[in-house]
């Protein structure tokens, strides 16, 4: 199978105006004003895409990676949902993997972290390959060049197994995630209101996009393009929905400028999250829909 492309990113000038959308202060190599920085910048974060510009930017500067995988539990359902943000390219396993809160290799990250007791926990990629059933799973991480994975998360006070919501952040080749627990440590709160507002504000989009919205606008979407908007919620390029749809890459560029003007929107980005709030897409295979539980 084909590894995935990097999803959720966004085009670099639409993350320049993200990132002044965010904040208007400049980024920091600075350790201390770096998290002063992310603290504040982390209050303007309201939707999904500003999260993964935050993560990217703001956050990237002190917890460096190019995978982080968010969980929130959803009280309306009753369920913590994941979603996975990277940018680089994964074996679709592995990205299953992560966004399923009942795959093993979840439950051995959680079960690591409340071993740690709910303390930032740094797991190497080759301890999970002792355990049988995560063998691809770890072959997988070792193709990304994934060394380790660094997990915390939020927990209700007194229920450390009632998780709130729970990160894991990975960088290629190990870099940058030793030593960096105590930062972790201090930005999980910011970490965690932003992703819990996320949640929110996404919600309330979704519900007041489902009532006002014009029936001509979502027919106007084709079924043509609702297949190329799915493939761009993967992080697609032209080219490379041109060959699963066999047509031309010119054919597709100019569906996408289509569903841009039908969809009101700025970028592919934006277009993506416009047609998740009109329903226009099914929900990705990567979003969990249940809730964790450890492992015994």
């Amino acid at each position: 199978m084909r590894p995935s492309t990097p999803t959720n990113a966004l085009p670099p000038m639409t993350t320049t105006a993200a990132l002044a959308a965010i904040s208007p202060f400049p980024l920091s190599t600075d350790p201390a004003e770096a998290i002063v920085r992310a603290a504040e910048s982390a209050l303007a974060v309201r939707r999904r895409y500003q999260f993964f510009v935050w993560t990217q930017s703001y956050l990237g500067r002190l917890i460096p990676h190019q995978l982080a995988v968010c969980g929130s539990y959803d009280r309306g359902s009753r369920e913590l949902m994941f979603d996975v943000f990277n940018s680089v390219s994964l074996e679709p396993a592995l990205m299953d993997a992560l966004g399923d809160a009942r795959s093993l290799l979840m439950q051995q990250l959680q079960s690591r972290w409340l071993e740690a007791q709910c303390k930032p926990a740094l797991v190497p990629t080759a301890e999970l390959g002792i355990v049988a059933a995560l063998a691809p799973i770890h072959d997988a991480l070792v193709a990304a060049r994934v060394a380790q994975l660094l997990v915390h998360g939020v927990s209700r006070p007194q229920r450390p197994q009632e998780i709130e919501s729970f990160f894991v952040f990975a960088s290629q080749d190990g870099h940058g995630l030793e030593g960096l627990s105590g930062r972790l440590e201090l930005l999980i709160p910011h970490i965690h209101g932003a992703w819990q507002r996320v949640q929110a504000v996404e919600r309330d989009v979704s519900q007041a996009s489902t009532m006002q919205v014009s029936p001509t606008r979502v027919s106007g979407v084709t079924q043509r393009e609702r297949e190329i908007l799915g493939w761009l919620r993967e992080g697609k390029s032209n080219q490379q929905i041109a060959e699963q749809l066999g047509i031309s890459a010119l054919t597709v560029k100019n569906h996408v400028q289509k569903i841009l003007r039908k969809l009101g929107a700025a970028n592919r980005a934006q277009a993506v999250a416009q047609a998740m709030t009109l329903q226009l897409l099914e929900r990705p295979t990567a979003v969990a829909t249940v809730r964790a539980r450890p492992t015994p």
